[in-house]
């Protein structure tokens, strides 16, 4: 089969690899169907995730056939159309029965596309089947539903969870990237009194007005910070949503939250960030981290299916999958090319 591999920082290529097989009981074998690529992709192929390894099968979202099943897996068969997730979880140890899936204790958590073969790829084996797919609704849009394998829960559940975010709040998102979007998109089921958007890129803020923000703020000269603050009358904002993953992001978080205001933390490090805690001790603070556990794909599944949350206007170029190198280069210059997520469809 063909995928995209990683052969270290700033290397990959589209190439043969042998197609997947069972290993465990509770296996799957997917044929994937649509798939795309993440920022943390992006983050990978810096060199800021160790765990990568040369010669790894990159990709960790997408919607697929099910072709083949281990004998321990009863939910699903051959045939059955199914979201991945993705974080793999066995469901039985305890972080998972504390719905802490992320933090699986034999052998799941984020294992697609990091220490096991992801999704950009004509075929996945996805382990703990049973609890890492979901069966797709009839006549849901399958791109769309792709947006469900990580970003939307990430921004909802890291993002808006972690953040607190209750009705009348004044929130500031700090990146408009997919995952910043997402974010916006889920905070609005609490109805915030404000979304304030910050980013460099105007294309970003100007798609952010269309999906609700109240107020965009550009970063692009370094004053995004007082912007914000004289948006706020000098209070600073009840919620900041880092959502990129670099040092400056995560400063502009700390200084425009609010006393007894909530920093949440979204962004894929591979940098130390200096915590302001002489600024911040005495500010009753909360300040949150994550990794995207899933919990609540079923509910964002249920709202997709409703039309309460309209994931495909994230998607702004489509691709073949065998045209994913190309596809990189779009959203590795998402500026230039105004990209958001691609969608990448098997033939």
């Amino acid at each position: 089969m063909k995928a995209l591999v990683y052969h270290g920082p700033g290397k990959r290529s589209w190439e043969e690899k042998p197609r997947p097989a069972l290993k465990e009981p509770t296996d799957a074998i997917v044929k994937v169907a649509r798939t795309t690529i993440c920022g943390t992709d992006l983050h990978i192929l810096k060199g800021d995730v160790a765990t990568v390894t040369d010669g790894r099968i990159l990709g960790h979202e997408g919607v697929g056939v099910v072709e083949e099943t281990g004998p321990a897996v009863s939910s699903f068969k051959k045939g059955d159309r199914v979201l991945i997730s993705c974080i793999s979880s066995c469901g039985k140890c305890e972080p998972c029965k504390k719905g802490m899936y992320s933090h699986c204790a034999n052998g799941g958590g984020w294992i697609l596309g990091n220490t096991i073969d992801g999704t950009q790829a004509e075929h996945v084996r996805i382990p703990f089947a049973d609890t890492s797919l979901y069966p797709v609704p009839k006549g849901v849009d399958e791109d769309a539903l792709v947006m469900l394998s990580d970003i939307l829960p990430t921004g909802f559940e890291c993002g808006v969870q972690n953040g607190a975010v209750k009705p009348g709040d004044v929130v500031a998102i700090v990146g408009a990237g997919p995952v910043g979007l997402a974010a916006l998109l889920t905070a609005q089921f609490y109805s915030p009194a404000e979304l304030i958007m910050v980013d460099l890129d105007d294309n970003r803020l100007e798609v952010s007005r269309r999906f609700g923000a109240t107020q965009t703020v550009s970063s692009k000269d370094g004053k995004a910070v007082e912007r914000v603050l004289a948006l706020t009358g000098g209070k600073g904002v009840d919620v900041a949503i880092e959502a990129v993953g670099v040092p400056a992001t995560f400063d502009i978080c700390q200084d425009v939250v609010a006393a007894g205001g909530h920093v949440a933390n979204v962004g894929v490090h591979g940098k130390g960030v200096t915590l302001k805690l002489e600024k911040l001790w005495a500010h009753n603070v909360t300040i949150t981290t994550r990794l995207v556990d899933t919990v609540t794909t079923p509910m964002l599944l249920r709202t997709v299916v409703a039309g309460r949350l309209q994931p495909r206007k994230l998607i702004t170029h489509e691709f073949r999958l065998d045209e994913i190198m190309k596809a990189y280069d779009a959203f590795g210059n998402a500026a230039q090319e105004k990209a958001l997520k691609v969608i990448l469809r098997s033939a």
